[in-house]
């Protein structure tokens, strides 16, 4: 039979990581649909021994480190379940929505990435945040949209017939104090 809670540091740190890495896996279970309901019996039993030796004070050193360092990881762990629990809840959870759309018939091959592609700025767009960026770095030199819209012209047929590919985007980046413009080839 398990000892109760608090007789013995060294055992309820091992209990702890194990039950640990068993949250750990079974949150995953949940959350790819293979179990019904979160484990929250599981989850009650190592938030009760986060809290009782919270308030306990642990005089040994390396006893008290790895205390610290398996609740820094549940703390972190479960932040990151509290987030997923939220988007499931609110129907943005995406590997669920990508099951969803596979079921319709309407999902690609692969579930979507959390990053969207940046759109193609216009080129109104690109000088104005190249403008805002320049007067944030603290650059007073005045460059005229038409010099600008020259500049990036010609910048961007180089990098079409360097590269071999029929659209070039821009971005503004600051870099070392300085405001400028990064190209990105895309191919296809």
């Amino acid at each position: 039979m398990a000892q109760p809670l608090g007789e013995d540091l060294e055992a309820d740190l091992e209990s702890f990581e194990i039950k640990l890495k068993q949250l750990k896996r079974e949150y995953e279970a949940y959350f790819v649909g293979t179990r019904p309901r979160p484990p929250q019996m599981l989850r009650d039993e190592v938030q009760r021994t986060v809290s009782f030796w919270s308030g306990t004070p642990i005089v040994n050193t390396a006893l008290r480190f790895k205390f610290n360092t398996l609740c820094a990881r549940f703390f972190a762990q479960r932040g990151q379940w509290e987030k997923n629990m939220r988007q499931i809840e609110d129907g943005t959870y995406q590997p669920h929505l990508f099951k969803a759309k596979l079921r319709v018939g309407t999902a690609k091959t692969a579930p979507p990435k959390a990053t969207k592609a940046p759109r193609k700025k216009s080129d109104d767009e690109l000088f104005s945040a190249y403008q805002e960026a320049r007067s944030a770095c603290g650059d007073s030199k005045t460059v005229t949209r038409e010099n600008f819209q020259a500049a990036l012209r010609k910048q961007a047929r180089s990098l079409r017939e360097k590269h071999g590919c029929d659209e070039i985007r821009f971005r503004v980046v600051v870099e070392k104090g300085k405001a400028r413009l990064k190209a990105t080839p895309v191919r296809g």
